[in-house]
C-alpha cells in the first residue's frame, strides 16, 4: 500500500514565476537558516504569493512579496541557538533578544545590495495595526503593505506548525483564533498600553487580508480534497482485486478438481502485488478496507471545513 500523497501546501503557484539564478541567489541566504526556520520562511513565501494572487496585485509586487516572505525571518540566523530551539516558553529576557530577529534581519538584508529591496519585510513583519507590535509600534497605513501581507501568512504558518496540522480538518479553530487578532482589544487594555483611542478600533491584523487568506484555506482543503480522492480510488481498486483474489481463493476451496484448483491458484498469484501473499491478503483486504472508511471520514470531515470556513464573520 503506497501511502497517501499531500503537502499541506500547494506550493504550484509559486512555480509559475520561474524563478531565476538572481533570486535564487537572493533566496540562498535561507540555507543559514535551521530546517524549520527554513521550512516556515518557505510557507511564509508561498502564502504571500497567494495572497497577492487574490488580491490581483500586479506580477512585479507578488514577486517582491514572496521573497520578502522567504526572507522575513533571516535575522533568526542570528538569535542563539538555545533561545530559537527552545521547546519551553522563553522567559521575559529571552523574548526581548528574540524579537532583535527583526532588526538584525534588516541588517542583513541592508548590508548586502542584492538583499536590500527586501529589507522591509525582515523589519516590520511583526508590526501590528494598532501599534503593539515591534520593533517599531507602527500603526496602520505606516506599516508597509508587504509587511502586513506578511504578518497574516506568518501567523498562520506559526499556528498550523504549533498544532502540528497534516489535514485541514479543525483548520477553522485556527481561523477562529486569527479573527480575535483582527479585532479591536479590550478598549481597557490598549488605553492601559498607552495607545491613542484612534488605534483601539482596530485589530492586530488586516482584516481584509484575512478574507483573503481564507479564500487560499479554502484551495488548499478542496487541493486536500483532491488527494484523498485520488486515493480512494487506488484503494477502491485494489479492494476490488482483492476482493476477486478472495473469491478464486473460495472457489478453489469449493472444488475437488485439480486443474481447477491450479487455475484458481495461478490466477491469484497474477493478481498478487508485492508483498501479498497467501497467507496475508486477507489482512491487506481488511487494511485497504479500514483504511477507505478513514478516507472516506475526512473526505466529509473537509468539506464540513469548507463550510465552516465561508460562514466565518471578520
Amino acid at each position: 500500500m503506497y501511502k497517501e500523497k499531500f503537502d499541506f501546501y500547494d506550493s504550484t503557484s509559486i512555480k509559475i514565476y520561474n524563478l531565476d539564478s538572481k533570486i535564487r541567489y537572493e533566496l540562498s541566504i535561507l540555507d543559514r537558516l535551521d530546517a524549520l526556520t527554513k521550512q516556515h520562511s518557505e510557507n511564509v513565501g508561498n502564502l504571500c504569493g497567494r495572497i497577492c494572487q487574490y488580491l490581483k496585485l500586479n506580477k512585479k509586487f507578488t514577486v517582491h512579496a514572496i521573497i520578502c516572505g522567504y526572507l522575513h525571518d533571516i535575522g533568526k540566523s542570528r538569535i542563539p541557538y538555545e533561545i530559537l530551539s527552545k521547546p519551553a516558553e522563553l522567559t521575559d529576557e529571552e523574548y526581548e533578544i528574540m524579537k532583535t530577529h527583526t532588526t538584525l534581519g534588516y541588517k542583513m538584508c541592508m548590508d548586502d545590495l542584492k538583499l536590500r529591496p527586501y529589507a522591509e519585510g525582515a523589519l516590520y513583519h511583526h508590526e501590528a495595526l494598532n501599534g503593539s507590535g515591534y520593533p517599531s509600534g507602527l500603526t496602520k497605513e505606516k506599516i508597509p503593505f508587504v509587511a502586513r501581507i506578511i504578518r497574516v501568512a506568518d501567523e498562520y504558518d506559526a499556528l498550523v506548525t504549533k498544532r502540528h496540522y497534516t489535514t485541514h480538518v479543525h483548520i477553522s479553530d485556527t481561523l477562529k483564533d486569527m479573527i480575535r487578532d483582527a479585532h479591536p482589544e479590550n478598549y481597557e487594555k490598549v488605553v492601559a498600553l498607552g495607545q491613542l483611542s484612534e488605534n483601539s478600533k482596530v485589530g492586530k491584523i488586516s482584516p481584509k487580508l484575512l478574507k483573503v487568506l481564507f479564500k487560499v484555506v479554502i484551495d488548499d482543503t478542496k487541493y486536500e480534497i483532491s488527494c484523498v480522492v485520488d486515493y480512494i480510488d487506488y484503494l477502491k481498486d485494489n479492494i476490488k482485486r482483492l476482493e476477486l483474489i478472495d473469491s478464486y481463493n473460495f472457489k478453489m476451496q469449493k472444488t475437488s478438481n485439480q486443474s481447477k484448483r491450479d487455475y484458481y491458484k495461478e490466477g491469484m498469484q497474477m493478481l498478487f502485488q508485492a508483498g501479498e501473499n497467501f497467507q496475508n491478503y486477507h489482512q491487506v483486504l481488511q487494511e485497504y478496507r479500514d483504511a477507505l472508511i478513514v478516507r472516506e471520514t475526512r473526505i466529509n470531515d473537509l468539506y464540513n471545513e469548507i463550510k465552516i470556513i465561508k460562514k466565518l464573520k471578520v
